[in-house]
């Protein structure tokens, strides 16, 4: 990957990274390409969709003025899920689609994350070529006259359209549930409440008041606990969490217990391969999903392919592949028959569908994947340095030590993040003792390290 563009997209705290001056020549190169790809003398199409946070609205003003500037038009489709700009992009017949979010990140980051128009991730080639313009922005004519681009709103439309499309899904049913559900203070704060009163359940929408500041702020997917209280003391059958952006989708079952990515994956795909919708009865997941995963698949007669982290790297093996079902432990999971990227709300519709199916309780249908006990660390690293830190000779002789004298069953991953500044450690294995000690040994020397 560039310097810019990571596993998704361009990242960096608002002002501090990522500030208006990136943004508008970051709309300028994704016009002038995207332009200049489709071989055509109509004028580019881009819609552009963002998350609640504070920085949101400055940044597409500035990826607005880009875009106009190299000749395209803007369909503006306001506070939406990541997920509804894939799908609106081939919806609308657009020729990209550029989403405004950090997802999971606090606040204060942004990102700029832009869809081809096929609702699939930009390929390298295309966004090497943007970064290049990025940097070199005088390579790109000006328009003038009639040339300059238009701005359209769409916002109400858009969001309607994308509610549309999640309540069409066919053969679901999760009537009679009650059902929590946090939105993050995010994205989904309007469309999980639309998406919801067209089911049959009793539901309730929290953290659904954003403010600019609060978003993933001590709720959503990346901060159950408040969602665990909610549940068990308003008696709940289940609780939904998205992130940020609602690209992604955690549980929480009635006593209050975590249902990630990975048990969500396998309990789906078993229901699938019932339906005979899982073909060659397989999935993708990544090289970070749980052992439990893997043996709870071998005893249906489900194969995995596993892929590199990243959701674009699941994407890639699903379709080389011809696979309908893929994600991550993160609840970042791909329905590929109904989505061309990870969808939050589509993640949840499947998985209550399948809990309502089992008959049984969220606690006992999630108990059918064991787990193996796993811990990450994630270390602060300088982060031009997380690449090399992370294959440094000290770090890989810890890994060793580790699965040698620590870890003897299980396994030890280390790898620098994709969109932070971190190397993330993780440890797996039967007995917890050995694997908190495996992480955290490990984690200290990367520690070490990064203060050099």
């Amino acid at each position: 990957m560039g310097k810019l563009f990571g596993t998704d997209g361009i990242r960096g705290v608002a002002n501090c990274g990522l500030d208006a001056t990136l943004a508008y020549k970051t709309g300028l190169a994704a016009a002038f390409v995207i332009a200049k790809s489709q071989h055509s003398e109509r004028r580019a199409k881009i819609i552009i969709g963002k998350d609640t946070r504070i920085s949101s609205d400055m940044i597409e003003s500035a990826l607005v003025a880009g875009i106009c500037s190299a000749g395209a038009d803007v369909e503006l489709v306001g506070v939406i899920p990541t997920p509804a700009v894939a799908f609106l992009t081939v919806k609308h017949g657009a020729d990209a689609g550029i989403v405004i979010s950090a997802s999971h990140n606090p606040f204060e980051h942004n990102g700029i994350k832009i869809f081809s128009s096929n609702g699939f991730k930009l390929s390298d080639a295309l966004e090497n070529e943007m970064e290049n313009l990025i940097e070199n922005p005088d390579q790109i004519p000006l328009m003038t006259h009639e040339k300059i681009g238009r701005i359209y709103h769409r916002e109400e439309g858009a969001l309607s359209d994308y509610v549309d499309h999640l309540s069409s899904i066919k053969n679901i049913d999760i009537s009679g549930m009650k059902i929590a559900v946090d939105c993050a203070n995010g994205a989904s704060y309007r469309s999980a409440d639309m998406m919801f009163s067209r089911f049959n359940a009793e539901y309730q929408i929290i953290n659904a008041a954003p403010n600019g500041v609060n978003i993933n702020s001590l709720c959503g997917s990346t901060s159950l606990s408040g969602l665990k209280k909610h549940v068990v003391d308003g008696g709940f059958d289940i609780g939904i969490a998205f992130d940020g952006d609602a690209d992604r989708c955690l549980a929480v079952d009635e006593k209050g217990d975590t249902i990630d990515g990975d048990v969500i994956m396998a309990l789906c795909a078993a229901k699938m391969q019932s339906e005979g919708r899982l073909p060659h009865e397989s999935f993708v997941a990544t090289m970070l999903s749980n052992l439990g995963l893997h043996a709870f698949a071998r005893e249906k007669g489900i194969s995995i392919t596993t892929s590199n982290v990243g959701d674009r790297y699941v994407l890639e093996k699903m379709i080389e592949g011809g696979f309908a079902l893929g994600g991550e432990q993160s609840g970042h999971v791909i329905f590929l028959e109904y989505a061309t990227t990870g969808d939050g709300e589509i993640t949840a519709l499947q998985f209550l569908n399948a809990l309502k199916a089992s008959g049984k309780s969220a606690s006992e249908f999630s108990s059918e994947v064991v787990q193996y006990p796993q811990m990450t660390i994630n270390v602060k690293v300088p982060a031009d340095k997380k690449a090399e830190i992370a294959s440094r000779k000290e770090v890989k002789d810890a890994i060793e030590k580790a699965q040698r004298e620590t870890l003897t069953e299980g396994r030890v991953l280390v790898r620098p993040s994709g969109t932070e500044a971190l190397v993330r450690v993780m440890a797996e294995g039967k007995c917890i003792d050995d694997v908190e000690a495996a992480a955290r040994d490990i984690a200290s020397v990367i520690e070490e390290i990064s203060k050099g």
